[in-house]
């Protein structure tokens, strides 16, 4: 079994010589502001979609607060024109490397609803106006920035591109794409959760090395001509294996060209290569073994290739079991490093304790930035999620081992906010993160965690190895309530109500004190086909958490509501099971108004499960299990029609479904039914009265809506 897999002190370094500055008010964003501070150049300019918002919950505050604690000089080109290269030279030449992101949310998504219509607002830019960032972002910055200065490095990071480091099915074009480091011409990669990587970035350039050198820091993907010696190949490039497959060859017989940057002059370059199914007799230690995946030129023909090579990919997301992967790019190799390791409590403090203004820019005036208004007055508390829902990014981003930051440094932030955020009213709007109820939640044993490849850790059932007691949260949210100044502190993140059962304490703590009249939760679904696709647990936990959240909403003496929320067309999902979902929905008295229907963002299992109508939960193979995807864009709103069954503008759409899945009995009148019969059009000299029922939807006692 591996042993958990260390890393040095992240606030370690030696800093760079230009900690002499101090720390800037705010990061400059203009040649004036540099001039104050007495700056003749930034050491690393980051080049963002988003608006800059000094904040812990905006990327580019982080990085750029993080890499000036360690010494350097850090500028930001926040939501560039992109037309031209001339705005990306505004703060002259970094002296060692372009930081370039799409901003807090991939561009495309950003600019495109699921239905693929263009979203008439974005939350990340003053005033929320749209059109400030072009599509495909990334790409989009890393050329202007090659045209601006061709010779500086530029380092991508940022959720856009964390997610397309391999070849990935695009929605909005509906094909497969190269990975994002090919098609950018960008130097290096780095995914994730990218502080440990991008210090050692930028420490290892600040030292002289070539960006062309860094190639073993973890939480990276770089380009290489071929594999460096001394390296155990597992060739995972196919799912139709014979049954037989023959002995290891020896192990010398495989040459790699010579690997300039990889091994001595004149070393001998030899690869082994070892056929998947006979991995486990290679004998190769985890850190000198890459994994073949099937190159971007077979996955994007072959959508059962893409499945598998997406399979493997989450298969090694643990830290501290997972090894390289490779895949073949035209005459490239993209490499992808195993993933960072998570910061430790300390580490994250560190994080979270620098020197923040925690508000916009002073250059965007009085303008509001929606995103920050949203998030002003709560603060995150935890990273990562074991939770593993196929259709989630988080997972892929932040990883699946909490992480989780001390009570006094969150203690401090609340009390920051107090003390620095203008208009403050005494109520925390959130202390959560991408689940509201994994705090300090962990695996009991390292050295279990270290070996360790489920997918999730509440999926089919809680793992036993899970440490599930809340008791830390608990004590949290009393400490918190207890600050000075602080009226109430609200949960909005959303909960996972199988964990929060398994604490009954932790439940009627919640409900009494920090339900601010609704609690966001998340079924998703309610039959267990497609629950089981998005890995999600079965309703018989939301019936338990239900019943809790009643009774200590009764014993508190207040009126309290669930906010359930659903996914239409979900892999797996079909016309069927959305008919069952509308019918639980009715039957339980719920009328909800905002649905959303399955968005395949890149590199999620859903996605695959979508584009390659298979079900990479389980080992590939030609004639393995189909799973249905509602892919037109007619039947993708047909089942979000379903979600909202009460909506008279959906009502002929369902009548016409319902006939043709031979559902005509639930077109009627009845308390059984979904919709009512079509009523005849009124005459030419009638005019219409007023319509009924379509004022706001409120709720109704026990958490149902009317």
């Amino acid at each position: 079994m591996p042993a958990p897999v260390h890393a040095p002190d992240l606030f370690g370094y030696r800093r760079h010589w230009a900690e002499c500055f101090g720390p800037a008010p705010y990061l400059p964003m203009s040649r004036a502001e540099m001039d104050a501070l007495g700056w003749d150049a930034c050491d690393i300019i980051i080049v963002s979609g988003d608006a800059y918002v000094d904040h812990p919950s905006f990327g580019m505050a982080v990085m750029g607060r993080f890499l000036e604690a360690q010494g350097f000089r850090v500028g930001i080109i926040a939501q560039p024109d992109w037309h031209s290269a001339e705005p990306f030279t505004a703060l002259g030449r970094p002296t060692l490397f372009f930081g370039i992101t799409a901003g807090n949310m991939d561009s495309m998504i950003n600019r495109y609803t699921a239905d693929l219509r263009l979203r008439s607002d974005d939350a990340y830019t003053p005033g929320g106006e749209a059109g400030r960032r072009p599509e495909r972002a990334v790409l989009v910055y890393a050329q202007r920035c090659r045209e601006a200065y061709k010779d500086v490095p530029q380092v991508l990071g940022g959720i856009e591109a964390s997610l397309r480091r391999i070849a990935q099915y695009d929605y909005w074009s509906d094909s497969v794409r190269r990975s994002v480091l090919v098609d950018a011409g960008a130097d290096i990669l780095l995914y994730g959760n990218a502080e440990r990587a991008v210090a050692e970035v930028a420490h290892r350039l600040a030292r002289g090395a070539a960006i062309e050198t860094l190639t073993d820091i973890r939480g990276t993907a770089i380009l290489r001509r071929q594999l460096p010696a001394g390296w155990t190949e597992l060739d995972s490039t196919r799912v139709d294996w014979p049954k037989q497959v023959d002995a290891l060859p020896d192990p010398y017989e495989v040459a790699a060209e010579p690997a300039c940057a990889d091994a001595a002059p004149g070393a001998a370059q030899t690869v082994r290569v070892v056929p998947m199914p006979l991995h486990r007799q290679a004998a190769a230690t985890r850190e000198r073994t890459v994994i073949r995946l099937p190159s971007f030129e077979k996955v994007s023909k072959d959508p059962v290739l893409y499945a598998h090579a997406s399979r493997v990919l989450h298969q090694e997301s643990n830290p501290h079991n997972a090894r390289a992967l490779v895949q073949r790019h035209g005459h490239r190799e993209v490499w992808v490093n195993p993933p960072p390791i998570p910061l430790t409590t300390a580490e994250l403090d560190g994080v979270f304790d620098l020197p923040y203004q925690r508000r916009p820019h002073p250059a965007y005036g009085t303008a509001k930035i929606p995103a920050y208004e949203m998030i002003k007055t709560s603060v995150n508390i935890m990273r990562g999620c074991f939770g593993g829902c196929t259709f989630c990014s988080i997972t892929e981003h932040e990883g699946r081992v909490i992480q989780s930051r001390s009570e006094d440094s969150i203690l401090r932030e609340i009390e920051a906010i107090r003390d620095q955020v203008p208009g403050f009213t005494g109520v925390v709007s959130d202390l959560g993160g991408p689940t509201a109820n994994m705090y300090r939640l962990n695996c009991k044993d390292d050295a279990i965690q270290a070996g360790c490849r489920r997918l999730s850790c509440v999926y089919p059932t809680v793992c036993s190895n899970l440490e599930t007691s809340h008791q830390p949260t608990t004590e949290l949210y009393r400490k918190a309530r207890r600050l000075p100044g602080i009226k109430r502190i609200l949960i909005a993140s959303g909960l996972r109500y199988d964990l929060a059962v398994l604490d009954e304490e932790y439940v009627r703590e919640l409900v009494t004190h920090h339900v601010g009249g609704y609690l966001k939760i998340a079924p998703e679904h309610s039959e267990e086909a497609t629950l089981a696709k998005m890995m999600k647990p079965g309703m018989g936990s939301y019936y338990r958490f239900k019943r809790l959240f009643d009774r200590y909403s009764r014993e508190a003496g207040k009126e309290q509501y669930l906010i359930p929320y659903f996914i239409a067309a979900h892999p797996g999902c079909e016309d069927t099971d959305m008919v069952k979902l509308a019918l639980w929905l009715k039957r339980n008295k719920f009328r909800v108004d905002q649905v959303q229907t399955f968005y395949p963002s890149p590199m999620a299992l859903a996605t695959a499960m979508y584009h390659a109508e298979r079900n990479p939960l389980r080992k590939l193979s030609y004639k393995g299990e189909r799973v249905f995807s509602a892919k037109s864009l007619p039947q993708r709103r047909l089942h979000k029609a379903f979600l909202r069954y009460h909506d008279e503008a959906n009502w002929a759409l369902l009548r016409e479904a319902l006939q043709a899945l031979g559902r005509s009995d639930l077109v009627g009148e009845g308390d059984a039914c979904l919709v009512p019969p079509a009523r005849p059009s009124p005459g030419p000299s009638r005019r219409p009265g007023p319509r009924k029922g379509r004022g706001r939807l409120k709720p109704a006692r026990g958490g149902q809506w009317r």
